[in-house]
């Protein structure tokens, strides 16, 4: 069965901080002591990146044990991961530089500031045909916004609630401003040299957008489509669902370019294609499952929940076909009763504190951890 199946990866960026939920950097020392890990520009966030597999089981561990290493190096600081996608009760007007010596990070801290600073997960899919590769960009740009939605976990920042649901989304600089829906692996390079060229870009990875196809040799040397927007998910199981969610509709969209491509089935033009989706993630980063989005079939508004149940249900025969079809089942959990954000949003109007709120979800996350730990002790 997992001949069908896609390598999938991911990128997982975290914060970290105090059991009160105030944010503390120490991505410096971490990355000096564990290898797994890696600096993000600011200190107060590290990343760690799995290796790529087919197999969802195996890929949980490679989600879990990272975690555990990490909190175990953190126990003896006295600190801990922290839940949620942006500062939630951090100083945003001090950049606390990882690296003083690294020019791309110093053009971060001047162009961006602490906009950047944000946790995040990024799910890649391996992809080598460039012809199906361009393909599920298309797709997976237009539907992007669905995946923000279930994954939202951001409604906090510097001690407030911002009004968005992934106030991460909203603040992050979508780099270049207008990216369009390309055409195929000759236009992405025309492109990408032509930002070059104008400095809008910086590198090939100063490329900013929801999905961006990724590679050893960007941008001419490509194997995979890296989903970018959705927000830290710290329940494993749900980024799975998405996960699985996200690599059944490249499945589908293999099996029938025609019903699945935007540029083959859809009304719109490629430019309006672009400018939908672009405005569709905006949306969904205000108001997640309960935003009124714009289909990229015909233009027409859909609620966001029931565009994600469309979705389940056009996945659904391939699920259990390749027997995922529970591996989705956390995504109808968050549809009844919510994501991160709007379980936190929903106990903060009836008087819970954000720093509450967060130790809540640290202990969900250690919680977690111990459950696996426990399950897998001869693994």
């Amino acid at each position: 069965m997992t001949n069908f199946m896609l390598l999938k990866g991911f990128e997982v960026e975290l914060f970290t901080g105090t059991y009160a939920g105030k944010n503390v950097g120490v991505a410096s020392a971490i990355t000096e002591d564990l290898s797994d890990f890696v600096k993000e520009p600011d200190q107060r966030n590290l990343e760690y990146i799995t290796v790529p597999d087919q197999r969802y089981a195996v890929l949980k561990h490679a989600l879990l044990l990272p975690r555990q290493k990490l909190r175990k190096w953190l126990d003896f600081q006295k600190l801990t991961i922290l839940p949620g996608s942006t500062l939630s009760l951090g100083n945003t007007k001090i950049f606390e530089r990882s690296d003083l010596d690294n020019s791309y990070h110093s053009f971060i801290e001047k162009n961006y500031g602490t906009n950047v600073v944000t946790a995040s997960i990024h799910i890649n899919l391996g992809i080598e045909n460039l012809s199906l590769l361009f393909s599920a960009l298309r797709l997976v740009r237009c539907e992007a916004s669905l995946f923000l939605a279930l994954s939202a976990s951001s409604p906090f920042l510097e001690g407030q609630a911002t009004g968005a649901h992934s106030q991460r989304w909203v603040q992050f600089p979508k780099t270049p401003s207008n990216v369009p829906l390309f055409v195929d692996h000759a236009h992405y390079v025309a492109w990408v040299e032509e930002q070059l060229g104008q400095g809008s870009m910086q590198n090939e990875r100063h490329l900013w957008t929801s999905v961006r196809p990724n590679g050893p040799e960007r941008p001419h040397v490509l194997n995979r489509l890296e989903l970018r927007i959705c927000d830290l998910v710290a329940d494993v199981d749900l980024l799975l669902a998405i996960t699985a969610l996200l690599e059944l509709r490249i499945i589908n969209l293999k099996n029938n370019m025609k019903k699945f491509d935007p540029i083959e089935a859809s009304s719109k033009t490629q430019e309006e294609l672009a400018l939908l989706a672009d405005e569709n993630d905006l949306i969904a980063a205000q108001s997640s499952l309960d935003a009124n989005l714009f289909h990229w079939k015909n233009g027409q508004q859909i609620k966001c929940r029931d565009w994600i149940n469309e979705l389940l249900l056009d996945v659904t025969p391939l699920a259990k076909e390749l027997d995922m079809f529970e591996l989705l089942q956390p995504i109808k959990t968050v549809l009844t009763n919510g994501n991160q954000s709007m379980m936190w949003l929903d106990s903060y109007s009836k008087g819970v504190s954000i720093q509450t709120l967060l130790q809540q979800g640290i202990g969900e996350m250690e919680l977690e951890e111990t459950n696996f730990m426990q399950m897998n002790s001869t693994y």
